[in-house]
Order: C-alpha cells, then structure tokens, then sequence
C-alpha cells in the first residue's frame, strides 16, 4: 500500500497543500492527466491541480483554466491560423501560473506549447516536468536543447526514449504507460459486443481517424471509403468509428455526406478502448489510438496525412530520421503494421490490406506474440511511477 508523502517543496515545511500546474493537450493527454492526478492524490491527498484539462482531468479535480480541446493542432503550417488565439493564451496562462508560484508545472504532451510555458517558469524558479518525451528522436533531433533548458526532468512512456535524453545531457525517466496498466492484458471481445449490441459472429472493424477536428478532415473520408470498399467484398461487415469528441463527430459526419455507397457505421461516443476490445481489426489515425489498438492486440492498418506544405518541408529538409512513423512498428522494431502516408492514403489501399491480414491466421498469431511482449514491457504502473517521479522533483531528488 503506498503511504501518502509530504512534501517539502525545498522548505522545512508546507503550510498549505501541494500546489501543481498541470496543462494538457487533446483527449490523449486529458487520460494521462487524470490517471496521474489520481496518483498524486494517492500521495499526497490535499494536492491542488490547475491549469488546462480536458473532462477526466475535471472529473479528477482539476481546476480548468481552459479546455484541453484548445490545443488539438498540429503540424508546421496547420497551427498558423490558430497562432494568434494560441499566443494569448499562453501569455495568459504563463502569467497565471508565474502569480499562483506553482509547486511543479507539468506539461503533458503538447510540446510546442507547453516548452514555451515551461522555460518562462523555469526561469522564474519553478521546477517543470514535460511528461509524454517529446519524439526528437524521430524528427527535428536540435530540439533536445530546447527541451533541456526548459525541463527539469522528461518523463518517458517508452522503453527506448531515456537513453537518446540522457545522451544529450536531458534527465529523463522511464514510467511506463498508464494504458497498458489500464487495458488488461486479454479484453473481453464477447462483452464488448454485448455492450455495443453486436453480434457475437459479426466481422466488426473499429474506424479511428484521431482525436483532433484536423485529422478527422484529412483522414475520415479515406476512412469511410475503406469501409465502403471492404462492404463491398464482404457483406454483413460492421463498421464502429468512435469519436473523441463532439467536434470530431460533426467533421466526421461531414465526410459521411459526401461519399456515396457508404456502409452503416455506428458513430459512438467515445468508447474507443471498448470498440477496440469489440473489433477483429481497426485502421487507425496514427497517434494514441494505435497503442491503444496494440494493447488490444488487433490487427490494424495506420494511416498519416499532414497538410501538404508541412509534409513538403519535413520531406525537402530530411528531418524525419526514423524508418516507421507508427509507435506499434517502432514498438516491435519492424514493419509489423502497415503503414499509409500522405499521398499514400486511400479507402482501397487501407481496405486491401486490412482485408490480408484478417484472413492470415500465421500473421495474428505472430502479431499477438508481439504485442502482447511489448504490453507486458510497457505495464510497469506508469501513473504511480509518473506520480512519484513529480513528488521527486519537487524535493530536487535525483
């Protein structure tokens, strides 16, 4: 059982609570943060959150100076319009959070926002934390000294991630991921399927073109289009699309509309660990959504797509330095998973080879083996060690 701690942020002693500024980006951040909020309050019970937070962060209380769904843009070109809007609140809650004097600020995810934020504190003598690395192992590999001036200590979901931060001088800290400790290691397909109203014998494939309103548009009408090409071949198919939220929803139903012989999906309300759990295969946004699909151990096709002048630039300046772009391929160390990129997606071209790998039985067995090593790799209790790792921060505990 873990005792709670109290914490001395580098005085004698505290005479009011734990004090922790906490922003995170999207819905992938909003379960990161609540699982660790929960830790925390394991630890140390009268800890104070604020900041940004999606609804599980609320619900864990968090105190929500704005909404977590603010900083779901990516790419280079795509953040312009939003830069402005993206500006001011960072100034504001820089400001906020220098006047509250915060224990700890942890950024979650969203790097090129919440470095900005964090190197501003750091200046000011409060200690920060980015949990979720930043991948610059992947891409823009000069950014790891940005991160290290900003960055008291880096928190790592993967195994591979410590060793290029603490080569380049970053202190970082391998906690494991909070998903694999939350999805068991075998799901129940059968009471999935009872609880979304499937048929136990039905082929159900779970569509997930992301979480952000940007990648739904760039990717769900591919998606539903491999839907409809693998309707076509294989009648009786059920589709399941779960949506992160109610924007994604909207854009999503937007390209519903504009393609024609579409099958019936079943749009539902979040629920994607429950659609995964319910599916024989998924095709996948590239993101969260594909750990979330291997620690479900399903066979899955994953598609990227980014505006065209980001991918020109990241392609004309040579800055992606890894040969898979999935975290499953990168997981595993080879190309287990399909992989479809910009010009690369299509509806027949995710179809087709989700279609293989549902009849290749040799195939799923190796995928499962695969995966199921990397989820035991990856189940270490990620939210406590996340947790803990804070608490150890705050004491300047190496």
């Amino acid at each position: 059982m873990t005792r709670p701690v109290e914490v001395t942020a580098c005085e004698p002693a505290l005479a009011r609570p734990l004090r922790i500024g906490i922003v995170a980006g999207e819905s992938s951040g909003d379960q990161l943060g609540a699982a660790l909020i929960g830790a925390l309050r394991e630890r140390a019970p009268q800890v104070q959150c604020f900041g940004v937070a999606g609804p599980k962060m609320i619900d864990a209380g968090c105190e929500a100076w704005a909404h977590a769904e603010e900083l779901a843009v990516m790419g280079f070109t795509e953040v312009l319009p939003h830069l402005p809007r993206i500006l001011r609140l960072r100034a504001e809650l820089t400001r906020r959070f220098l006047a509250m004097r915060p224990d700890v600020f942890v950024g979650i995810d969203a790097p090129t926002f919440n470095l900005g934020v964090a190197r501003r504190l750091k200046d000011q003598g409060i200690r920060t934390v980015q949990y979720v690395a930043p991948q610059v192992w992947a891409w823009r590999q000069g950014r790891v000294r940005k991160i290290g001036r900003a960055c008291d200590l880096v928190l790592c979901l993967l195994p591979f991630e410590t060793g290029f931060y603490t080569g380049h001088g970053v202190r970082a800290v391998f906690v494991g991921h909070p998903l694999a400790d939350q999805i068991p290691l075998e799901v129940d397909r059968e009471a999935a399927r009872r609880a979304l109203g499937l048929e136990a014998g039905a082929t159900v494939v779970a569509l997930l073109p992301g979480s952000r309103v940007g990648e739904v548009e760039r990717l769900g009408g591919d998606f539903i289009e491999a839907a409809a090409w693998l309707a076509a071949r294989r009648p009786g198919m059920r589709f399941l699309a779960p949506m992160a939220t109610a924007r994604a929803r909207e854009a999503f139903e937007r390209k519903q509309a504009e393609v024609t012989d579409k099958p019936d999906i079943i749009l539902l309300e979040g629920q994607a660990q429950q659609a995964l759990a319910a599916c024989d295969a998924a095709i996948v946004a590239s993101g969260t959504a594909t750990l979330e699909t291997l620690l479900t151990r399903r066979p899955m096709v994953v598609a990227y797509r980014l505006g065209a002048l980001t991918a020109f630039l990241l392609r004309r300046l040579r800055l992606v330095k890894v040969p898979y772009f999935s975290q499953p391929n990168l997981l595993v160390g080879r190309p287990l998973v399909p992989e479809f990129v910009q010009e690369g997606v299509s509806g027949e071209a995710l179809g087709s080879a989700l279609l293989t790998r549902l009849s290749d039985e040799a195939y799923r067995r190796e995928l499962c083996g695969a995966f199921e090593s990397v989820h035991r790799r990856l189940r270490m209790g990620g939210a406590g060690r996340a947790a803990q790792a804070v608490l150890d921060c705050i004491r300047g505990v190496d």
